[in-house]
This record gives C-alpha cells, structure tokens and sequence, in this order.
C-alpha cells in the first residue's frame, strides 16, 4: 500500500556528477532552480557556482568533519536537517557528488526521509567510474575482452559510508574489468590482496585522476605498478583505478586531453552575466575558467537623460551604439516607458561591433552601418562623409573614449550622447583568485576593454606580471602598455572569438 507522505514538503537526492558541471543532468538543473533549500557536497561545489542559481537562493553545504562555518553542517545531520525542512513545506535538494545511491550512502537517507513521511525523488548522476569510459577513453566493457564491470569502492570511503570491507580475494577472479574508485587517501592495501589471490601482476592497469575536469591526468600500467602510482602523486585525487586488458586499448592521450587549451587556467574579466560565451567557449577549449570581473554594469545614477532622448527620438538621423550593454540598457528602458521596438523607426542604425548589431538583431533591429573594424575610429570613417547637418544619438557608458563623438562634431554632425548605464570598477578580488594568481596559477588573463584593463591594474597591480594578458584589441593593448604591461598577444579580429584565437596561437607557440 502507497505511504501518504505526512509533511507538506518535499526532498530530491540529485547527483551532481563527477566533476565537470556540464554533466549534470537537466531534471538536476530543474530541481536545483525550483529548490527553496540547497545542501550540496564540498565536491559537487562546481555545479552551484557555475550555473549561478539565484544568489537569494538559500544555501547550505554539506561538509564530512566539523565546519566553524555558520552554513555547513555535518553529514551526520543531512537527514535531519532536510526532514526539518520538508515539515516547513520547502522543497529542499541535496546534491550528492556522483550519483547518491552509488557510493553515495543515498540509500539509507532516502529510508530516513521516507520513515518520517517525506516525498522523496531521487535524480541519477554520472559516476566517476564510469565517465572514465568516455573522458580517458577506456572502454570499460569490450567484445574481445570484458562484457562485464565491478564497480568498487576503495579506501576511507567504504567505512564513511558504513559498508563492510570488500572482498578484494574474490575479485581476483572476477571475469571482466574491475573499475575502482578511491576515496580520501589513496591507499592500496587492496592491490596486495588481488595480487595474493593469484590475479597477474602484469595486468593492464590505469589510474585516472580528476576524471571530467580540467586537471584529469591518466597514468597507464600494469596492476603491480598501481602503488607507486598512487604513491607517488602522479595523479590527484579523486582518483579512479581500471584494471583489465581494456586499459591498455585507450589512446596516449584521450580527446578530452587533447583540446588546445587543456589544463589551463584562464581568467574571465568581464561581469558574469555578459561573459558566458566566452567562458563556454574556453571549455571546449580544454581551459578551466576562473570568474573575476574586473566591472560591473549598473544603472545610470539618473535615467532623466536617457528618458528625455527616449522622448524625443524622431529628432535624430542617427543612433549609434557602441556596446551590447548600450542595447540593453536602451532598449529595457524604452520598454519600461511605454515604447517598442517602432520608435526606433525614425532613424538609422549604426553599431561598432558585431556582438552589438547581434543584440540589436535579437529586438528584430536591423544595422545600417557596421565598419569593417570593429573599433570607434572604423565607425567615424564610415559615418562622417554623411555627418554633416546630420543629427546623431551616441548610446554609451558612464565611461569611455570621445572618439567618435569628436570625429562627428568636427565633421559638422550635431551630436549628442546620452549614458544608458553605469560601468564601475569592483574594488575586491576574489581571495581565491588572488591566491592562485599569487602562486602563478593563472596562465591567461582576458583583457577585453580599456575600462577592464584599468580596473585590471587597480584590482591586481604587480600580480598581473606573474600572467599572460590577452587583449582584445589594439586600443585596449595602447591602454595596458601605457599602465606598464605588455599584453602577450593580440587579437587580430576585435571579438571573443578572435580573443579565443590568439590565446589558442600563443599558447601553442609556448609550447613551440
């Protein structure tokens, strides 16, 4: 007979996956964005901050020893504190590394929640153990070779989870690819127990660290070879252990491995909710991202300027927009007085940038002008053989250059620019990314503006020399030289994805 649950609220047990934040699943992601409670694993951290679920979310971390943070708890408490909230009608999650019912202790906490008459819904995850498949490309089951798999868990992680030792002496003789996870320390007390219950040392073997995520290491070998592996910090922890013959059918180096920026530690400057192609792109890359923006964009201190252009659009011949915050600023401040789209309708429209004209594309605005160089001084030569007489709206920041304004006005344009939003320096950094730039952990810095690369300098100084900037640009590049840095490259096409090219060029030409 169905238990009729006796509390109005609900839990999900979601896994998070093995790492990389991509692999969780999309009824993971919904359960994550319609949670009222979060509690989440050290290890599934990953996922919180790179989908940037709403920062009023409520929070909490799950940790696995005692924590002086007002926010953690101890495991020991999950079952508790997630059946306390369910009896206040939320819906809370947690979000397990892996998949909770395997290697996770779900199992039990679902039994707890179910006990105290709570809904539960359990959402799978993608285990270590079996993404090493496809990330290091060892096919973990063969036709010639293995049509089964042991999933085995190894180490401190087996008494945490209150199961009993495994009985490593029978699996000696399993018939098909043992695929081990370690936990906590890397022990391998276990390797002598298979190796004295008569499997061959000379078993392919291969330990795969930090499998999906950008420090994944693979060390190949033989099964006597596995301590010292182990041992000797070849590879991080998590860690992941095959043994069978289809160890030795993975490539030198997988294709996750292959990427051209693999392994390397790239900086993302400009404000997060504007910068999540260019730091998706840098994954497929290879790149892990830091976030550490160098501005922020906020409302103008007063929209009476903007408000009174707004009015008055029929005037201008020209509105010309230099940034796709401009257009968004613009165009949610037309909106929010009324006004469409169709009062744009009086003037042509010219744009510095194709990111900008793709913005205005998404309101259905076409571009009449855009210069072959995506630069201000592109713009002015494209516009002031017809400036004369002509009247002309400059949608721009708090800050910036005057270039095109002063080509206009010279050329006998009546010109007129209006701030549509406010960019400001962020006065602190990130002390996660002031100590990996301290340790010289960063391998590239984006620069993709004169504003950002001033900030840049004010935020960071002489840390920045420890790094490789990457500028968007020859204004931007003039700008950092004249603070004293030299950028290490330079796009060649004024965009993310030039930005994207010349950092994929020198970091091959590094590599020589």
């Amino acid at each position: 007979m169905k238990q009729e649950a006796i509390v109005a609220g609900k839990v999900a047990l979601v896994g998070a996956g093995p790492g990389d934040p991509d692999l969780i699943t999309l009824r993971g992601i919904e359960c994550l964005e319609q949670a009222d409670l979060v509690f989440y694993d050290v290890s599934a951290r990953s996922v919180i901050d790179d989908h940037h679920f709403p920062l009023a979310k409520k929070i909490r971390r799950v940790v696995l020893s005692d924590s002086a943070e007002e926010s953690a708890c101890g495991r020991e408490d999950l079952a508790d504190r997630l059946i306390e909230a369910a009896e206040q009608g939320l819906f809370a999650v947690y979000l397990a590394s892996g998949d909770s019912m395997v290697f996770g202790g779900g199992a039990s906490l679902a039994k707890q929640l179910r006990a105290a008459g709570v809904v539960v819904e359990i959402v799978p995850g993608v285990l270590s153990a079996l993404a090493v498949a496809c990330y290091a490309e060892i096919p973990i089951t063969h036709g010639l070779y293995a049509s089964a798999v042991a999933l085995v868990a190894a180490g401190e992680q087996v008494d945490a989870l209150g199961g009993g030792p495994v009985d490593f002496a029978a699996m000696a003789g399993f018939p098909g690819t043992l695929v081990i996870s370690l936990a906590g320390a890397l022990v391998s007390d276990w390797v002598d127990v298979l190796l004295a219950a008569g499997k061959p040392a000379d078993t392919p073997a291969a330990v795969v660290g930090r499998c999906s995520l950008p420090g994944q290491t693979t060390v190949r070998g033989t099964l006597a070879t596995v301590p010292e592996v182990l041992a000797g910090g070849q590879v991080e922890s998590p860690a992941v252990v095959v043994v069978g013959q289809v160890a030795d059918l993975a490539p030198a180096a997988s294709w996750f491995v292959s990427r051209p920026l693999f392994g390397k530690r790239i900086m993302v400057t400009r404000p997060r909710e504007q910068a999540g192609d260019l730091a998706e792109r840098l994954r497929d890359l290879g790149a892990e991202v830091l976030w550490q923006p160098a501005i922020e964009i906020v409302d103008p201190p007063d929209f009476g300027p903007l408000d009174r252009a707004l009015a008055d659009l029929q005037r201008y011949d020209w509105i010309v927009f230099s940034s796709v915050n401009g257009v968004k600023y613009f165009v949610d401040r037309l909106f929010a007085r009324g006004g469409d789209i169709r009062r744009l309708g009086y003037s042509r429209i010219a744009a510095v940038g194709a990111t900008t004209a793709e913005a205005l594309g998404q309101y259905h605005v076409q571009v009449d002008r855009i210069p072959e160089y995506f630069r201000a001084e592109a713009l002015a030569d494209a516009l002031v053989s017809e400036a004369r007489g002509r009247r002309f709206l400059l949608v721009r920041a708090s800050r910036g250059r005057q270039v095109l304004s002063e080509r206009l006005s010279a050329a006998g344009a009546d010109v007129h620019q209006v701030v549509a939003y406010t960019s400001r320096d962020v006065v602190e950094a990130d002390p996660a990314v002031l100590e990996s730039l301290d340790s010289g952990a960063v391998d590239w810095i984006t620069v993709t503006s004169s504003a950002i690369a001033q900030a840049l300098v004010r935020l960071f100084g002489e840390r920045l020399r420890k790094t490789r900037l990457a500028s968007i640009s020859p204004i931007t590049s003039q700008t950092l030289r004249e603070l004293g840095f030299e950028p290490a490259v330079e796009a060649s096409e004024y965009t993310a994805e030039g930005l994207l090219a010349a950092i994929v060029e020198g970091e091959a030409g590094s590599q020589g």
